[in-house]
């Protein structure tokens, strides 16, 4: 297939630029595959879409606050986005400036308490590795770091997004990128689905800066995935045994938790899984253990949209997602949701 047959127009002024002033508020595009219809609703009504014995898989990583500002001894500006914690004072990280820094080379960046020092250790790639001088990473981000908002939204990041841009489940630090699906679930729906007998269970995808790669290939096959750390616990796939077991359906909220099952279900069982994946899944793949998604509206072109389209067909998707954009759905991070059941 072609990077093109995934291509779509969307109006600038749908890509949402915040979020609801509820969670719950977001729109909800339900895609039944089986009656090949489309109903529109509001996230909160979730819980009429779903079944007493179904298990919802969600995402527990936890964004940190992955932006940098800061200058090189030269004084020239510089922006650093971290990719991925390789130790409490290393990191693996793109930066933008003018000139890319020489290793050996250190970054200062100001902080509310103070300046810190980061070394410039050498290249891996697109990415640099670095090392903080004095101070632990997370204190330096937790310091003087900014949300890692994606760059559809053209604004700065404030203090609110620091609770907005993050599940209300967010748990273990590491991501530079929200598991979006998961931002429309608020305490009281929770409380209802768990009265209804809806199973929850977690995976750990730590969301990298690739998510927003563009696939630069026309053949689709031809593009090389990002790699992103992720663990699947006995636990979980205890729980989505059970699910299956007593016919209730493992519904993945987000294409991460997508990924976290699929990839630990390679060889045609879902078992634990530790380690990093650079899972492509497109049309033509065949879903071993995810029943049903939770999922926003991706980018056009994007491994995302086909990620969702091998799951529901490319046809089907692309109908619901022009019936979205006739309906002014809001789209991407911040935008509304689908359920393809």
């Amino acid at each position: 297939m072609r990077t093109r047959d995934f291509h779509f127009n969307l109006p600038q002024e749908l890509i949402a630029q915040a979020p609801t002033a509820e969670r719950s508020a977001s729109r909800l595009l339900v895609l039944d595959r089986a009656a090949d219809s489309i109903e529109d609703a509001v996230f909160g009504q979730l819980t009429r879409f779903l079944r007493p014995g179904d298990c919802l898989v969600f995402n527990d990583t936890r964004v940190i606050p992955a932006r940098l500002f800061g200058h090189k001894a030269t004084g020239g500006k510089l922006e650093v986005l971290i990719e991925r914690l390789t130790g409490a004072a290393e990191a693996l990280a793109h930066i933008r400036c003018s000139k890319s820094p020489k290793p050996g080379s250190v970054i200062e960046v100001e902080g509310t308490t103070g300046s810190y020092r980061i070394e410039v250790l050498d290249r891996d790639g697109e990415l640099f590795r670095l090392k903080a001088l004095g101070a632990d990473l997370s204190q330096i981000m937790q310091d003087c770091g900014h949300m890692p908002l994606p760059p559809y939204i053209e604004r700065e990041d404030t203090e609110s997004d620091r609770e907005r841009y993050q599940t209300v489940y967010a748990d273990k630090p590491g991501a530079v990128a929200a598991p979006t699906a998961g931002l429309h679930f608020d305490d009281a729906l929770f409380e209802r689905i768990d009265e209804m007998g809806v199973k929850r269970c977690f995976v750990t995808l730590h969301v990298g800066a690739g998510t927003f790669q563009p696939v630069r290939t026309d053949d689709i096959t031809e593009h090389t995935m990002h790699s992103e750390y992720l663990e699947v616990t006995q636990e979980t796939v205890d729980a989505c045994r059970q699910a299956r077991e007593q016919g209730g359906r493992i519904i993945a909220v987000g294409t991460t938790s997508v990924r976290c099952l699929e990839t630990a279900s390679q060889d045609g069982e879902l078992k634990p899984y530790n380690g990093d994946t650079d899972i492509f899944i497109y049309p033509g793949y065949q879903y071993r253990s995810v029943d049903a998604m939770i999922t926003n509206f991706h980018l056009p072109e994007s491994t995302l949209l086909m990620l969702v389209s091998a799951f529901a067909g490319r046809e089907r998707i692309m109908r619901a997602y022009q019936h979205a954009i006739d309906e002014r759905y809001r789209f991407f991070s911040y935008g509304d949701a689908m359920l393809i059941a």
